[in-house]
């Protein structure tokens, strides 16, 4: 049966795509190409190494883990320093959930953008490694 592997995209509307462009690239180092308007992340960036994924999910409709009752999607970003992200952000007086979570596949903040987009960050955590246990081949 064929099937989907993966998610090949996230597109967002926005009111002001390129100043939200302009705040995505200072704020998240996420800079846009210029051919096409958008920014490919590879596998191969990933930090630490081996904790990959992306997650697809529904929320139900009530939910307030995005935020603002009108937004329904939420990104969620990789990062590989949280602590210092949100030290730059909150420099940058860019607007912090104080709210923040740690779990044993990672860390978790939140933040929300220009346009009152709730962003999540996720700073992904090693998998504990097995004492005595052989590293795969």
């Amino acid at each position: 049966m064929a099937r989907v592997t993966g998610i090949g995209g996230i597109f967002l509307k926005a009111r002001n795509p390129q100043a939200l462009a302009a705040w995505y690239a200072k704020h998240l180092g996420i800079e846009l190409s210029a051919y096409f308007q958008g920014k490919k992340f590879l596998w191969s960036d990933e930090v630490p190494a081996n904790t990959g994924m992306t997650v697809w999910s529904f929320f139900p409709a009530d939910s307030s883990y995005f935020g603002n009752e009108l937004q329904s999607a939420m990104v969620n970003y990789r990062v590989d320093d949280l602590d210092g992200l949100l030290e730059q952000l909150r420099a940058a007086n860019v607007a912090i959930d104080p709210k923040q979570e740690d779990y044993d596949y990672g860390r978790f903040a939140w933040i929300t953008d220009p346009e009152g987009n709730r962003v999540e960050l996720w700073q992904p955590l090693a998998p504990p490694t097995v004492s005595g246990a052989n590293p795969p081949a």
